[in-house]
């Protein structure tokens, strides 16, 4: 019997985790294109974009680590 822990669960969340930022990041990338595109004076886009990405992503979240029956 081994004595190492098992990192399933560590490596799992780290993939949600890089999954959220790398997510975020190009949402905010689109955002500011969209704006400049649309000549907005204030950059909307370069919001709404990544806060409909953080709900999505908390969603998936949540059904990802709930307990399943």
């Amino acid at each position: 019997m081994s004595n190492k822990p098992d990192n399933s669960q560590l490596w799992k969340y780290a993939g949600l985790v890089m999954q959220f930022f790398i997510s975020i990041g190009i949402a905010v990338f689109v955002g500011i294109k969209l704006d400049g595109w649309m000549n907005t004076k204030i950059p909307l886009l370069a919001w709404i974009l990544p806060l409909l990405v953080i709900l999505g992503i908390i969603i998936k979240i949540i059904k990802d680590t709930s307990i399943k029956k």
